[in-house]
């Protein structure tokens, strides 16, 4: 079976309730996703991430699934869902969906009949219900256990709203393989696992131990793997946060997932040491195992990097924030662009969250009252949540809702969008969606396969040529350095003048 459609992939993922509107309720949905595919396809991906498109309460942005076989009525229907995946498959474009494993929505029927069934009934051991909670917190603040009112406790590592499953009971073993095939059935190229780590719990260890990288969750995984494989050219990809990178290279096995998440990457400061460490590290990881790289810059969890790059501290720390810390939005979007070239001008996948390629700043002035992140309401306030990286896309026009619909958006758009619409970026050669697209092209031609080999340019320039021929130099000094010898000058992050390429610049060079 061929496996080679995600080693080069361009990815992009979309939050569906803030991409585009189709019906004016002001919340993003299968019809207005669709109608914007010739966007996506003139902007050069091969595939499109969805984030859980499931009937859901939306406690937490629909990862509380209630129902894993339909479509949340608000985003459309079931046929619909097929409909987009054959639409997007005619524009050569792949579908990867989002899976929940760790976790149920307590409205799913699973989770209501085992309220309903009461203490030691089989319906409750899908779940863990304890008569006495341990002392473990929440990922999202305050304790990870709610009591019920027969007097048990069941356990969510995340909001009250997302039970866990028991994954040492068979029956949510099967439910997943049965979930997998439901999708794969109906032409879904690849899965993405959320949380991919935490699914399996021991009780007699400690937290975070007690939750995290166990053993046997690879089980699960060899298990998938051996699903996916009975069909063609389906993807298997984790969300796993380790900054070990053995830890991590386990997912990676000939018989786990196909990759993983690089949040080592994401996370680097914009120093050139760090990111050079970064990445040898991550291709070091991946080599051996036969796996590619993926690089990413941002997603629906993590402050946007305009924002992230113009900051003191450039690095991302999923457990210090640093929401509200000033940046310097013109030095970030600069950073920004030169991020963007290197992460797609390295070997492997990359992946490219909605709004990156319009230079999307993160939105910190949210009113509190529209907040809808749990993260907000589970820290008492203290945490302002991910809200601001989610706000609904502007796409055109002077004023909200920006082309996005036709009602208020489900989080409100700053005026000053008005500026950085797609329409907008369309007419301006210079712009950041132009950086993208034309980066994207570029890299189907120049950038898919081989190596990296590094060029010393001096200690804060990051300098390497691909086997195509190309050269990627960054540079992050405070000063101009001197290009190496080259042909031509394919793309740059910003304005070059001879050959002189600027502070906080990234530059592809032809040179062969």
């Amino acid at each position: 079976m061929s496996e080679t459609w995600w080693r080069g992939a361009a990815i992009y993922q979309v939050y569906l309730r803030s991409f585009a509107d189709g019906n004016g309720d002001g919340i993003g949905d299968l019809a207005g996703l669709r109608s914007r595919l010739p966007y996506l396809s003139d902007l050069g991906i091969g595939a499109i991430w969805l984030n859980p498109w499931y009937p859901s309460p939306m406690a937490d942005g629909g990862y509380d699934v209630a129902d894993y076989r339909d479509i949340e009525p608000s985003f459309g229907t079931l046929a619909e869902a097929e409909q987009f995946i054959e639409e997007a498959h005619a524009l050569g474009i792949r579908v990867i969906i989002d899976v929940v494993p760790n976790h149920s929505s307590d409205q799913s029927a699973w989770f209501q009949e085992a309220l309903a069934a009461g203490p030691g009934s089989a319906a409750r051991e899908r779940f863990w219900f304890k008569d006495e909670p341990n002392d473990w917190k929440s990922i999202f603040g305050g304790p990870a256990w709610t009591q019920v009112p027969d007097g048990q406790w069941y356990l969510h590592l995340f909001a009250p709203e997302q039970p866990d499953f028991n994954w040492t009971n068979p029956e949510v073993h099967q439910e997943f393989h049965d979930v997998l095939r439901f999708w794969f059935d109906r032409g879904v190229d690849g899965i993405r696992i959320d949380s991919a780590a935490v699914l399996v719990k021991d009780f007699d260890g400690g937290d975070p131990e007690g939750y995290t990288d166990l053993a046997e969750v690879h089980d699960v995984y060899r298990s998938w793997r051996r699903l996916s494989d009975e069909y063609d050219e389906r993807l298997l990809i984790g969300e796993v946060w380790f900054p070990d990178q053995e830890r991590f290279a386990r997912y990676l096995r000939p018989d786990e997932l196909h990759t993983a998440f690089n949040f080592d990457f994401l996370g680097s400061p914009w120093d050139p040491a760090a990111l050079r460490a970064s990445i040898e590290q991550t291709i070091a990881t991946h080599v051996p195992l036969g796996a590619p790289a993926t690089w990413v810059l941002s997603n629906h969890d993590v402050v946007r990097p305009v924002t992230r790059y113009g900051r003191a501290n450039t690095s991302w720390d999923n457990g210090n924030r640093r929401d509200g810390v000033p940046s310097d939005l013109e030095l970030g979007y600069r950073r920004a662009r030169a991020a963007a070239l290197l992460a797609m001008a390295l070997p492997g996948s990359v992946y490219v969250y909605q709004g990156e390629e319009l230079g999307l700043p993160e939105v910190e002035d949210i009113p509190d009252e529209l907040r809808e992140d749990p993260m907000w309401h589970r820290s008492g306030h203290a945490v302002v949540g991910r809200d601001g990286c989610r706000v609904p896309l502007p796409w055109s026009g002077d004023e909200t809702p920006f082309g996005f619909g036709t009602g208020n958006p489900w989080l409100p758009q700053p005026e000053a969008w008005k500026k950085v619409t797609v329409e907008a970026q369309q007419a301006d050669l210079g712009s950041m969606l132009n950086l993208y697209r034309t980066a994207l092209h570029l890299r189907r031609e120049w950038l898919v396969g081989g190596g990296i080999t590094w060029l010393d340019l001096g200690p804060e320039v990051l300098a390497f040529t691909r086997e195509s021929g190309l050269t990627c130099v960054v540079n992050l000094a405070a000063d101009p350095v001197r290009l190496p010898p080259h042909e031509s000058v394919l793309l740059a992050s910003g304005s070059i003048e001879g050959d002189e390429l600027p502070s906080d610049t990234a530059v592809w060079l032809r040179t062969t």
